[in-house]
């Protein structure tokens, strides 16, 4: 699309006119060697060597809306806000992609906005936690220190004021709907296996309800990070958590109990089961919370359907060459549930 293009239609730019642009080093400020591109369902993500841009994409599903411009102003805003709660120094703002007077797309500066994009220094790949799980490198000492800051965060958030039997109530209707989705026939998935996992769940909610609907009740409840994954850790000399979930703030409404098992979890499945232990042993006495293990064992097993669920998804989107890997991703979760699952009964 040529200046004079943009000039009179700049609010009908697409996004592959953007990622174009985004593309290319003589678009940023600082003038990079190179552009690392990488897509997700949601957004594109241009890693500069220091810095990095995130552009959403202007998709609509039922938990999100990013359709309209002024969708994608508020989410990013409100992406970085939520953010600098534990990665101050990481975003840095929200910058307008513009179209300039002489027609050409610009970051920041004087035109008509036709996106924005959130801007963060880029942190260090080699000090992801995911990263330092694979290379066996990851020192009990840093997880200790990503567990304070965890364990601090939470004790300084407000209790979110919900009742035992609405909380109670969230966690049925989210393990039916993890579950009802994974038996669908189009996915393949072995059906027994999340009817294991699905009776296994549901049972501990009729056995023990009073055991969910305590956390509730006794304040537990907090607007926390919603996606605390390994990837979203890095840890620098203060530990970074970054890319909460900002985009549905029902999301961050959790028990840290769900939020640490959920962290563990994903670290288990790469391979250091012993994550939890350290995070818990940490959390445990600052918050004088003590939770069982069959609560901790119940969060795993329905964040590993939840992370299921979206691996399957994927065979929705991408070509067919590509559906044997997420089916396998999304088979390793359930197998993952029925162990917790089958570590409660023990």
């Amino acid at each position: 699309m040529n200046g004079e293009r943009l000039k009179n239609r700049a609010s009908e730019v697409d996004l592959d006119t953007k990622v174009a642009f985004l593309k290319q080093s003589e678009s940023y400020p600082e003038r990079p060697l190179r552009i690392d591109a990488v897509e997700t369902h949601m957004s594109w993500i241009f890693l500069t060597g220091r810095h990095a841009y995130k552009l959403k994409k202007p998709v609509h599903y039922e938990f999100l809306d990013f359709s309209t411009l002024d969708a994608r102003r508020r989410n990013c805003a409100e992406e970085v806000r939520l953010n600098r709660r534990l990665a101050r120094d990481v975003y840095l703002g929200a910058l307008p992609l513009i179209v300039d007077s002489g027609g050409s797309l610009r970051i920041g500066g004087d035109g008509e906005t036709v996106d924005w994009l959130v801007h963060m220094r880029r942190l260090p790949a080699d000090r992801m936690l995911d990263y330092l799980i694979r290379h066996r490198a990851l020192e009990t000492e840093d997880l200790r220190r990503v567990a304070r800051t965890l364990t601090l965060f939470y004790q300084s958030n407000p209790p979110v004021r919900l009742s035992g039997r609405e909380y109670y109530g969230r966690l049925e209707r989210n393990v039916c709907a993890n579950l009802q989705e994974l038996v669908k026939p189009e996915f393949e998935l072995p059906a027994d296996l999340v009817q294991r996992v699905r009776e296994s769940q549901l049972g501990l909610l009729q056995r023990e309800p009073a055991l969910v609907e305590a956390r509730a009740d006794r304040g537990r409840i907090v607007e926390g990070h919603g996606d605390l994954r390994p990837e979203h850790v890095c840890l620098e000399p203060r530990p970074v958590i970054f890319d909460c979930l900002e985009f549905n703030r029902a999301f961050r409404i959790i028990d840290p109990v769900d939020e640490l098992g959920f962290l563990a979890m994903e670290c288990d499945r790469l391979g250091a089961p012993t994550v939890g232990d350290e995070l818990f042993a940490i959390y445990t006495p600052m918050l004088n919370d003590k939770p069982p293990q069959s609560l901790i064992n119940f969060y795993k097993a329905n964040r590993a359907c939840l992370r299921a669920k979206l691996s399957i998804w994927h065979t929705r989107d991408l070509e067919e060459a590509q559906w044997p890997k997420w089916r396998a991703r999304a088979i390793e979760y359930l197998k993952l549930a029925q162990k917790y699952c089958s570590d409660s009964c023990e």
